[in-house]
């Protein structure tokens, strides 16, 4: 494989947005206080207050699995129980973390379309108040879903009134959030309303490293430095990540990001529906497209730009479409396909 190439396998195998990699150029110049006492750590904060309203508070954390362990440890205790989707990144792609961290277990509720479905949720808060049975504490809704998938803020508001219904926190996995709020066409306020913490992703949004936990409930945050520490998510050279997000969240940046990938997704899908063999699996509401392609493309295409095989059993491919892929990029993965068919694959 060359050394650098362009893919729809992930954004986590693209490089860092231009604007982000200069944040960081300027953020290393002479000392700052460490542990996030820096001056850019204070502008990052008050710019996402300034997204977020003025009453969130702001950890800045490593990686997106340490931020849902330390968002979800400081709303549970080891006898609780955490309610996900059956597909949520916490369940499926981030080990035991939760659990080892948490001591909670994690309920699995079923899907449709990636998206938690609202009488199953009810069903699976069960026996409250029996001591033999792990106490449900928080509801955990990934934003968007793992299929890409969007949930509408009229959605969101009813899995909410069913988790207040029963004393549950809210949590939102948001690891690509920004690319749900441009789909729903929303402010970030209006995305994460009425949840009690927030994931927010950076790294899929172009940044180098790093992610951050937004607490809309300040009971949550006031001992949460504390977790931060024992969850190993307090860097010391905070500033090099918080002058990132910065840097995201100021002149729309964020939005700009999101905005052109899922442009690019929706052009991919419908280069991808000229075709009878492909068959899109999921609504294409984000960067993402779930489709199956004939099992013979594979290796032509993934020499092409190489993509993720999301369910081996169906040939269901996953593309995703990262900062740094152009118009003309979808265009060269199409033209690969039509070449296949002209060769009779």
């Amino acid at each position: 494989m060359k050394d650098t190439y362009l893919s729809l396998a992930s954004e986590n195998y693209a490089g860092v947005h231009p604007d982000i990699l200069n944040a960081i150029i300027q953020c290393n110049s002479g000392h700052q206080r460490s542990y996030g006492n820096d001056n850019y750590t204070a502008k990052a904060r008050a710019v996402m207050k300034a997204q977020f309203g003025e009453d969130a508070e702001i950890h800045f954390v490593l990686n997106g699995t340490g931020a849902n362990v330390f968002a979800l440890s400081t709303m549970t205790r080891s006898y609780n129980a955490i309610i996900c989707s059956d597909m949520a990144h916490v369940f499926v792609s981030e080990s035991t973390a939760v659990e080892a961290f948490t001591g909670c277990r994690l309920l699995l509720v079923k899907t449709k379309d990636g998206k938690i479905i609202p009488q199953e949720l009810e069903q699976a808060i069960t026996r409250i108040g029996d001591i033999h049975f792990p106490q449900a504490k928080v509801l955990t809704i990934t934003q968007p879903t793992e299929y890409g998938t969007v949930y509408t803020l009229e959605e969101m508001k009813e899995l909410v009134a069913i988790a207040r219904k029963s004393n549950l926190y809210v949590h939102i996995d948001g690891a690509r959030l920004f690319n749900a709020a441009v789909a729903l066409d929303c402010s970030l306020k209006e995305a994460v309303a009425s949840a009690d913490a927030v994931s927010l992703g950076g790294t899929k949004a172009g940044m180098m490293i790093g992610e951050a936990v937004i607490f809309l409930n300040k009971d949550l945050y006031n001992e949460s430095g504390y977790l931060l520490k024992r969850s190993m998510q307090l860097a010391s050279k905070m500033r090099f990540i918080s002058c990132q997000f910065e840097a995201m969240l100021s002149n729309d940046l964020w939005k700009k990001i999101a905005t052109h990938t899922n442009a690019m997704a929706k052009l991919l899908a419908k280069g991808l529906q000229q075709f009878e063999e492909v068959q899109i699996t999921q609504p294409v509401d984000t960067n993402a497209v779930f489709a199956i392609l004939p099992k013979p493309w594979y290796d032509a295409l993934q020499s092409v730009m190489p993509f993720y095989i999301w369910d081996e059993a169906i040939n269901e491919a996953r593309l995703i479409c990262s900062f740094d892929i152009q118009e003309e990029d979808i265009n060269r993965f199409i033209e690969a396909i039509r070449g296949l068919k002209k060769e009779g694959r």
